[in-house]
């Protein structure tokens, strides 16, 4: 199925919104960024201050991290992925979401969870995991546990910034992502292999 049309219009859409008031102090809208059909899509919280200079998801020190883990379960952002945000404009200060936010902008996310259509969805901390499935999740003890997102895997694991922040954590997400590659191996492509 081809839906580059339909992303587009979505991504001027997303460009132009004016729902809420972080429309006012964004620099740019970001949308996410990776193939347009791909099998995973891993979902943030919001954009930080890279992404909001530069219109793209994850390109920060966190975003850098995360293509180092993406890049050891051999994936790679444009054959694979598929890489957005909860939100779509930089609370201010990286402040948390506030929940009208949150409901202001989840239409966008679900959206282009139908038209890519990816088979496996992957969380980054514990905002989008408690927006899309459980209000009560509790990252430290759950992380890496298969949930379903309708007819969907998820998996839910550390965003890259707590990795940064406490290293510690490191082996749990390359734990839960080595997961991940068991289930693209399982759904998707049964000789893909992590990069030895």
């Amino acid at each position: 199925m081809d839906n580059t049309e339909e992303l587009k219009a979505l991504f001027y859409e997303v460009r132009q919104c004016t729902q809420c008031p972080l429309h006012k102090t964004r620099t740019k809208a970001v949308f996410g960024n990776g193939l347009p059909d791909s099998p995973i899509m891993l979902i943030g919280e919001a954009p930080g201050y890279d992404e909001d200079q530069t219109g793209k998801a994850f390109v920060g020190r966190s975003g850098q991290l995360l293509d180092k883990i993406l890049q050891a379960c051999n994936f790679h952002r444009r054959k694979h992925v598929f890489i957005g945000n909860i939100l779509k404009c930089r609370p201010p200060k990286n402040r948390n979401p506030e929940p009208e936010e949150v409901q202001t902008c989840l239409p966008y996310l679900m959206k282009q969870i139908e038209l890519i259509n990816p088979k496996i969805l992957v969380t980054l901390g514990a905002v989008p995991v408690k927006t899309l499935v459980d209000k009560d999740f509790k990252i430290t003890r759950q992380h890496g546990e298969w949930m379903q997102l309708e007819d969907r895997w998820l998996l839910p694991t550390f965003h890259p910034s707590a990795l940064l922040r406490n290293p510690a954590l490191k082996r749990d997400a390359w734990s839960d992502f080595q997961k991940v590659v068991e289930k693209y191996q399982e759904l998707v492509d049964p000789e893909h292999k992590i990069k030895s």
